[in-house]
């Protein structure tokens, strides 16, 4: 596509949904589509459908229209996915998908091998809000959707220092800024801030991180006892692997916590060595170069014998 506009002919229902447990970049992307539909396609019937997202993304602008539940039988004459990797991946709507007249999917995970019929995947790309932006007209990203996109593009940046941020990322954001929304706001509240829980939680998780492999390996685990004793979830532990990746002389982390019984959600960040999205995809996941994850079963001593065994194996071969 050259602009959304060229999927939208004839279309008078429309689908929009994102990814299980939906980061800032799927709230992002999801609702700036939602919004730009919402004002300059009227005639358009839109839903947007999401796992129910964080509370610190209340700023965004109609955020309560988000459907979290699949409401009847229902066919779209379009399903737009938004940061979807792949089809597993699609969360709550998945039936409407399925069963939409068309379907199409705007992403930038480069383990996204297409499973729309129309895919618009840009893989180098920093954030699905950035490729969405890319297919907007920019003269008409007003303050709330330039919001939505902004937020987007800050969480999969790691607020502008990931290696997939690039001189035209920070074209768009400053475009994007001079629609008169408060940036550092948005920053603070939705990407650092942490509860007095979540900061207690992401203290054990480093007190008790192990090193693997001389020291290039970083691994952080919570039991889901040990979740259910402080009372959190999984959407708590946002930042745990961002922040173990800071540890020095580390090339990988590694945080997994338990969702049940020998169950565990796996994420991996690398610091530009080691590719843990093919690690990711490995084991059935996806992801970036830098950032990945998957879901895995076993003891958390298999998990992590697993996951650094593949970790080790690049190492080695960029040693040589």
């Amino acid at each position: 596509m050259e602009r959304i506009e060229e999927i939208l002919n004839g279309v008078k229902t429309l689908g929009i949904g994102g990814h299980v447990r939906p980061d800032g970049d799927c709230v992002g992307s999801c609702m700036a589509l939602y919004l730009y539909i919402r004002k300059y396609f009227p005639q358009i019937k839109a839903d947007i459908y999401l796992e129910s997202p964080k509370p610190v993304f209340h700023y965004i602008s109609h955020i309560e229209d988000i459907k979290t539940e699949a409401d009847g039988d229902r066919q779209y004459d379009l399903f737009v996915t938004c940061d979807v990797s792949s089809r597993d991946r699609l969360a709550v709507a998945g039936e409407y998908f399925e069963h939409a007249k068309k379907t199409a999917c705007v992403d930038h995970h480069v383990s996204n091998l297409g499973f729309a019929d129309v895919n618009h995947v840009e893989g180098e790309v920093s954030s699905a809000c950035e490729v969405l932006y890319g297919l907007l007209d920019p003269e008409k990203v007003d303050k709330d959707i330039a919001t939505a996109i902004y937020t987007g593009i800050v969480h999969d940046t790691g607020v502008f220092q990931y290696s997939s941020t690039t001189p035209k990322t920070m074209r768009i954001a400053a475009t994007l800024m001079e629609t008169g929304f408060n940036f550092s706001k948005i920053i603070d509240e939705s990407f650092y801030q942490k509860t007095y829980l979540q900061n207690q939680v992401m203290g054990r998780v480093l007190a008790e991180s192990i090193m693997l492999l001389d020291g290039r390996c970083i691994v952080g685990c919570m039991k889901k006892r040990d979740m259910d004793f402080y009372g959190v979830e999984g959407k708590d532990l946002d930042g745990v692997v961002s922040q173990l990746r800071l540890t020095q002389g580390v090339e990988v982390a590694m945080f997994l916590y338990e969702v049940e019984s020998q169950v565990f959600k796996v994420s991996l960040r690398s610091n530009g060595k080691v590719d843990v999205s093919a690690i990711a995809v490995y084991f059935g996941g996806g992801g970036h170069m830098r950032a990945a994850g998957c879901d895995m079963a076993g003891s958390v001593y298999d998990v992590i014998n697993n996951i650094s065994e593949q970790i080790e194996k690049q190492l080695l071969g960029q040693d040589k």
